[in-house]
């Protein structure tokens, strides 16, 4: 273990890009890792469920392009957590053809582990009978239908596999939906390094520039590993890392301020410290990895619930935006009415930005101030034309629908595209969101391949 272990990040997300000249300047730090997180479930069930990637491909080559190109040349370890974004199997896949193209244009050649994250719905149905699945806070029961609804199942795998991948001298590691600090903490925990600092580190390093003032997705940091510490470093002189942007992104996606849950335990922060050591650097301490009594691991798995079309229109009528609420829900009746035998009127939704269309019912300003709406009228139904009828005689009838106190008798809104109705397609929601204790089962193997 030598004194200090630099990792570089180069974005928030592979395929968010980042500057040349950032990259180049973490590059000339000589970093013993790059690494980088490639997903998350910030973007919903959908490209889970639908096996599709969330980030441009022509971007995430770029990206992948820089750090393969150095890390190979340099004979750095290349490590990428989530790879597609989701990280099932076919985004696994999508981001290794990817990895398969840049080699063949650079003429690269490596050693590469790729570590499917995917659990078998047998597995899981097994676990359940077993009685070793719970729900995560607000998430309900998990049953066999669910499971057998569901498209793509993952886990959130810990450093280990990765480790075991760089013990068999995998110089790129793709792995599959990974818990997010791991792709940063591996390679130190291997070396020896503390890893509740290491976890700590690459919880931040996740998110790259993002943890840094001012924060940005598409811009490197750089942590600096040490045996009681790490020191936070912006590679861009627009930016510097504070002890508040850093406990700030600490806080980040956490329920509890003081534990960060993981596969197999959770980092404490009770004791941790922040302490500005100049030139934007911010040095912590005090993080620690405490082992829970049994090792669980995270699953995410999406089921298709209907498909959706929407209508998007606004309105500067101010009678009818001190009545909007109210023709909204007249204008719902007025539809169930007209449909009485095949009602969908429950499966109809209006988005109100302006109101309340970020927090709807959560809201705390009961009053509206603004001067303008925009409404997004949303039809979920079981088929597609079914949701394209459902959208189209919404808009319509609120198009031209007769308010109490209105003036004019043409239109009620604007529209900003023509055609004013989209096909959204289908519709998918979390169907599994769950802890597993996987019994001792080893679940995610590295598969190695010579480039």
């Amino acid at each position: 273990m030598t004194d200090e272990f630099r990792v570089l990040s180069p974005t928030a997300i592979l395929g968010y890009g980042f500057p040349e000249s950032s990259f180049r300047k973490g590059m000339e730090r000589k970093p013993h890792l790059i690494a980088v997180d490639a997903g998350s479930t910030d973007p919903g069930p959908y490209y889970l469920g639908a096996g599709k990637a969330f980030t441009n491909r022509a971007f995430v080559k770029r990206d992948l392009r820089y750090m393969l190109r150095e890390g190979v040349k340099n004979n750095i370890p290349v490590v990428v957590g989530t790879a597609g974004g989701s990280g099932a199997s076919v985004h696994l896949e999508w981001c290794r053809q990817i990895v398969l193209e840049i080699a063949a244009e650079e003429k690269l050649s490596f050693k590469m582990g790729v570590i499917p994250a995917d659990v078998s719905k047998e597995t899981v149905k097994k676990a359940l009978g077993e009685g070793r699945i719970t729900p995560l806070a607000c998430v309900p029961e998990l049953t066999e239908s669910l499971v057998d609804e569901t498209t793509y199942l993952v886990a959130q795998i810990g450093p280990e596999p990765i480790i075991e991948a760089l013990k068999a001298g995998c110089n790129v590691v793709l792995a599959g939906r990974c818990y997010d600090p791991a792709c940063f903490a591996a390679l130190p925990i291997m070396l020896g390094y503390d890893e509740g600092l290491a976890l700590h580190m690459g919880k931040i390093l996740e998110c790259a520039a993002i943890a840094a003032t001012p924060g940005s997705g598409a811009d490197c940091a750089l942590g600096i590993l040490k045996k009681d510490s790490f020191i936070l470093e912006a590679l861009s002189p627009k930016r510097k890392f504070t002890c508040e942007s850093a406990a700030a992104h600490t806080l980040y996606e956490k329920s509890d301020p003081y534990h960060l849950p993981g596969p197999g335990g959770a980092i404490n922060l009770e004791n941790c410290s922040f302490t500005d050591i100049g030139d934007g650097r911010v040095e912590v301490r005090g993080s620690r990895f405490e082992p829970t009594p049994r090792y669980l691991i995270k699953l995410e798995g999406a089921r298709s619930i209907g498909y959706r079309s929407i209508s998007i229109a606004g309105t500067r009528d101010p009678i009818m935006i001190g009545s909007i609420d109210q023709i909204l829900a007249e204008v719902k009746a007025h539809i169930k009415e007209m449909s009485p035998e095949d009602d969908r009127s429950e499966q109809l939704f209006f988005h109100v930005y302006g109101k309340n269309g970020v927090m709807g019912q959560l809201e705390p300003l009961a009053t509206t101030s603004s001067h303008e709406l925009c409404i997004v009228i949303e039809a979920l139904c079981p088929s597609q034309d079914e949701a394209d009828t459902l959208c189209s005689v919404a808009r319509s009838t609120l198009l031209h629908y007769g308010y109490a106190g209105r003036i004019s008798t043409a239109g009620n809104l604007a529209f900003p595209f023509s055609p004013s109705d989209i096909k959204m397609g289908n519709v998918y929601e979390f169907s599994v969101y769950h802890l597993m204790d996987p019994a001792g089962e080893e679940l995610f193997k590295p598969i190695i391949e010579d480039i």
